[in-house]
């Protein structure tokens, strides 16, 4: 199974902040908070297809989202904020108060 080390970018997006009004439990939340965006060549260096799931893994933790092609620099990944990409990121705040959610580097797979 190929793996490839990637950079997230976590955002809030449009379609996301729609959704939030309907409720965070709705299946259109949930389906943003759940799909990953990648450059198209890196879903075929990945070798997916579509209806794949892919595997992202962090010293933290792991977790496993839908994948679709977007207008994202290659080796980068971009993810909406939300309680599915919260086990691969760190507890360390550096003072703040807030974990990183962006510049996380993450191993990305084929998740079967």
């Amino acid at each position: 199974m190929v793996k490839r080390r990637f950079t997230v970018i976590t955002c809030r997006t449009i379609t996301q902040g729609q959704a939030m009004h309907i409720g965070k439990d709705s299946p259109e939340y949930l389906e943003e908070i759940s799909t990953l965006r990648m450059n198209l060549k890196d879903i075929e260096n990945l070798e997916l297809q579509e209806g794949d799931r892919v595997r992202l893994a962090t010293p933290h933790g792991s977790t496993v989202l839908k994948f679709k092609k977007g207008d994202v620099p290659e080796g980068m990944v971009l993810i909406a904020y939300g309680r599915v990409i919260n086990p691969i990121v760190g507890p360390d705040t550096q003072a703040t108060g807030m974990p990183d959610y962006k510049g996380i580097e993450v191993e990305v797979e084929r998740y079967a």
